[in-house]
């Protein structure tokens, strides 16, 4: 009879398994703009380089330095929502675009894209999540460039 039991019980837990191995990929379009002034208030950003995505232009001249410039992280959702795992994951990727703009000697990071699996998608205000119940990630590409 116990045999029998976990037999079932086992049965039923396998059944179980496609459901909860299917993971979930939500793409989320969010304010870009939003997460930058934060990160500026929370002096996390320097101030010494500033982002522009793609359709919006610096005023100044434009020289890029490295064209392409890219950058993919992820974050642990887990216990988040999806809105601040994603702010979590561009504030990463714009510390890394920082870093990569000091190293440059450029002042700017200009025509960024969302490039999340390499689709690149622009947009003068939104940036390209994607949210899991696990991990949530962000892919920018753009170029390191100065401004004057």
């Amino acid at each position: 009879m116990r045999i029998k039991s976990l037999t079932t019980a086992t049965a039923l837990l396998l059944c179980a398994l496609p459901g909860l191995s299917q993971a979930r990929d939500t793409a989320l379009y969010l304010p870009f703009e939003k997460v930058v002034q934060q990160m500026q208030a929370e002096k996390k950003l320097d101030g010494s380089v500033k982002f522009y995505l793609a359709g919006v232009q610096p005023r100044g001249k434009v020289k890029v330095i490295s064209a392409n410039a890219v950058t993919n992280k992820k974050t642990n959702a887990f216990n988040k929502s999806d809105e601040a795992a994603c702010e979590w994951a561009l504030q990463s990727a714009l510390l890394t675009l920082q870093d990569a703009a000091h190293k440059a000697n450029a002042n700017a990071v200009t025509n960024i894209a969302s490039y999340y699996k390499k689709n690149e998608r622009k947009d003068a205000s939104t940036y390209e999540c994607h949210a899991g119940a696990v991990i949530a990630g962000v892919a920018l590409k753009g170029d390191l460039a100065r401004v004057d």
